[in-house]
């Protein structure tokens, strides 16, 4: 497991939007962070989930977080410069953006797996991501240090039979975080990473692998201390890194 130990106010002030926060590592994320001192944005297709998670976080202590509903597989580009807009309005700025929202899609042969299929992971995984950092990316120029994290998987960084569309986006997704940290690297305040979170007790996880026992996976809320470091200012000269989670 990474080894990293946050101080309790590590992201006291801060402001950070976690797609896919309904559920799993998203939800995970957003509570800690929130446990930690930031305004947590709660982006996700499911509202009910998301009402949850603020329900959840406002229980607990944290700071008032935002609920934004947005499907990210049929989200159009006014709809990514109406969020912006309205951060910008709300907030004045950006501090941290995790990219955390993904599908696996059909684990089948290349051969096998059709052409929408395949879009549709690519839509969620890797075009989505790169509407909302190219759009917020203004944002988060205004902080003082702001980081975006970037969700990858074993198989975006050594790839494996039939995991088809999904490690193809994960590639994809390596490669924005490389161009962006390279277009980034001192320029200033804003860092670019990724983090594999590796087998983690989720939905996600248990539909790609119906036979294994889930009690086998840490918990999403055990695998945190890298999405802390890497959304925190003690990893502020860490750009265009690949992390581990385990």
């Amino acid at each position: 497991m990474f080894q990293y130990s946050a101080r309790p106010d590590l992201l006291k002030d801060r402001i950070i939007l976690v797609t896919g926060a309904g559920r799993g590592i998203g939800e995970a994320a957003a509570k800690a962070y929130a446990a930690h001192g930031a305004t947590v944005l709660l982006l996700g297709k499911t509202e009910e989930n998301l009402n949850r998670v603020y329900d959840e976080i406002e229980a607990a202590g944290g700071p008032q977080p935002a609920v934004i509903p947005l499907n990210l597989e049929t989200a159009l580009p006014h709809q990514y410069d109406e969020l912006a807009a309205m951060i910008e309005r709300e907030f004045g700025r950006l501090d941290g953006l995790l990219h955390n929202a993904g599908i696996v899609g059909p684990r089948t042969p290349i051969q096998q797996l059709s052409g929408e299929n395949f879009m549709r992971v690519m839509q969620v995984n890797v075009n989505a991501a790169f509407m909302l950092t190219s759009t917020l990316l203004p944002l988060l120029k205004l902080s003082d240090g702001a980081s975006v994290v970037f969700t990858s998987s074993s198989v975006g960084r050594k790839a494996r039979a039939y995991w088809g569309a999904y490690a193809v986006s994960k590639f994809a997704t390596e490669g924005l975080m490389q161009v962006l940290a390279d277009e980034l690297d001192g320029t200033g305040n804003v860092r670019s990473n990724s983090v594999n979170p590796g087998a983690t007790r989720t939905d996600m996880r248990a539909k790609a692998y119906p036979g294994e026992n889930p009690q086998v996976n840490p918990l999403p809320a055990e695998i945190m201390p890298v999405y802390l470091y890497l959304m925190g200012p003690d990893s502020g000269s860490v750009n265009g890194q690949a992390l581990d989670a385990q």
